[in-house]
C-alpha cells in the first residue's frame, strides 16, 4: 500500500513552536490560521463548511477518516479548509453508505493535511498562547519556511466572504412555494437553503456585494445573511444591506457571521476573539425562554455584548454559558433577529432548528 511510507511533516506555528508528524496523501506546504473543532462526528461537513476557508484545521477527535465520505453529506462545492492536522487518520474505512476514504477526497482535491500529531498539546498550546498563524509541510528547510509564514496575512481585518461567495445569482428550492427568499451568500452552507426550502421557501441566494436593490427586486418575504469566513469588518457593501433592510423593517435573519454584519451596520462592534468557538456542544442559554440549547458553533470573531446591553434599539436574546459572550440578539422595534451559532447543524444537534421556525412567523407576521 503507498501510504506505508509516508514522509515526515511538521506544524509550524508563527512563534516559531514545532511539532511533528507525518504527511497524508499528497506532499506539499499548506498556511492559515490554525484553529480547533471539538466535534467528534461530522469531518467531511466540517471540511467544506465555507466558513473555515483560510483556516488549518485541527480535529480534537483522534480518529479522523474512519467512516469515509459521502458526496450528500458536503456543505459546500469543495473542500474549504486550507489544511488538516490530526491525530490518527484511516486511510481504510467502514461504513455502508460511503462512496470513496477520505484520503482519495483530499487528494482529488488536492489538500495538504497531516497526521500523528500530539494534537491535544497543540490544543492546549493554542489555548493558553490564543490563534495564529500556523504551516503545514513536508519541506525540512524552516528557516525557508518561517520566512513564508511571515507573508500569510493576519485573519483580523481579512476580508474573505468574496473567495467563497457565489459569483451568480442562483435558486434553492421549489419555485412554487408560498414564500420567497433573498439570501446574502457571504459563505453559506448547504443545509442552511435546505432548512429554508422545507419551510416553503424558494430562495434566491445573491453574491456577497449584492445591493439592496438587486435582492429586493426578487420581491423576497423576508431577507437572509449567512455566515462566512474572516473579519466583518471589511464587509461595507453587506452592513449597507443591513441597513436598507432594518430601515424598511423588512424581515430579517442573520447567522454568524450575518450576525456580526448587523451588529456593524447598527453601530455596534466586533472582535476578534483569544481562540474562537468551534465545535457541536457549545451551551447556549436562550434568555427569552430560559431553556439551554446544544449548539455547533464555528466563529473567530463577536459582537460585543456590552455594547448591545447599552444600545436601547437591542434586545439579548441569547447567551453562552462557556464564557458569557453574546450569543444572539433582536431589535426591539424592527423585524430583525440573529444568532452567533448554526441553527442549521450539519455537524450538530437540531436544538436551535426552532430559529428557522421563528424566522417564518415573523414573515408571517409581516404579511398581515
Amino acid at each position: 500500500m503507498k501510504y506505508t511510507q509516508r514522509k515526515r511533516a511538521i506544524l509550524l506555528l508563527a512563534d516559531g513552536t514545532i511539532f511533528e508528524g507525518k504527511s497524508i496523501g499528497i506532499d506539499g506546504t499548506a498556511f492559515g490560521e490554525i484553529c480547533y473543532n471539538t466535534g467528534m462526528t461530522g469531518y467531511q461537513e466540517i471540511f467544506t463548511d465555507p466558513s473555515y476557508f483560510g483556516q488549518l484545521m485541527l480535529a480534537t477527535n483522534a480518529h479522523i477518516g474512519n467512516y469515509g465520505i459521502n458526496e450528500e453529506e458536503i456543505e459546500s462545492d469543495s473542500i474549504k479548509i486550507s489544511g488538516l492536522i490530526c491525530k490518527n487518520f484511516s486511510f481504510n474505512y467502514s461504513r455502508v453508505n460511503a462512496q470513496d476514504s477520505l484520503v482519495n477526497y483530499f487528494e482529488k482535491q488536492n489538500l495538504m493535511a497531516i497526521s500523528d500529531i500530539d494534537t491535544r498539546a497543540v490544543v492546549r498550546y493554542i489555548r493558553d498562547k490564543g490563534a495564529m498563524n500556523a504551516i503545514i509541510s513536508t519541506e525540512t528547510d524552516i528557516e525557508a519556511l518561517k520566512e513564508k509564514l511571515k507573508a500569510v496575512p493576519d485573519m483580523k481585518g481579512l476580508e474573505l466572504a468574496s473567495k467563497v461567495s457565489t459569483a451568480e445569482s442562483y435558486y434553492f428550492g421549489d419555485e412554487n412555494a408560498t414564500y420567497k427568499i433573498s439570501a446574502l451568500d457571504l459563505g453559506i452552507k448547504k443545509n442552511i437553503l435546505r432548512n429554508l426550502a422545507n419551510r416553503d421557501c424558494y430562495i434566491k441566494v445573491f453574491p456577497f456585494n449584492a445591493s439592496f436593490e438587486e435582492m429586493n427586486s426578487f420581491q423576497p418575504d423576508g431577507f437572509f445573511l449567512s455566515n462566512g469566513p474572516g473579519d466583518p469588518e471589511p464587509l461595507k457593501e453587506a452592513r449597507q444591506v443591513a441597513k436598507e433592510i432594518i430601515n424598511r423593517n423588512l424581515p430579517l435573519f442573520g447567522i454568524c457571521l450575518g450576525h456580526q454584519v448587523i451588529a456593524l451596520a447598527n453601530g455596534i462592534s466586533t472582535y476578534k476573539m483569544h481562540t474562537g468557538h468551534r465545535g457541536i456542544n457549545h451551551p447556549v442559554k436562550n434568555i427569552i425562554s430560559g431553556k439551554g440549547e446544544i449548539t455547533s458553533q464555528n466563529h473567530g470573531f463577536v459582537v460585543n455584548k456590552e455594547e448591545v446591553e447599552n444600545n436601547p434599539e437591542f434586545e439579548i436574546t441569547h447567551i453562552h454559558l462557556n464564557d458569557e459572550t453574546l450569543a444572539g440578539m433582536k431589535m426591539k422595534n424592527r423585524n430583525c433577529f440573529s444568532v452567533q451559532y448554526h441553527p442549521e447543524a450539519s455537524p450538530g444537534p437540531h436544538d436551535s432548528s426552532y430559529l428557522f421556525d421563528q424566522f417564518m412567523e415573523n414573515i408571517k407576521t409581516s404579511k398581515l
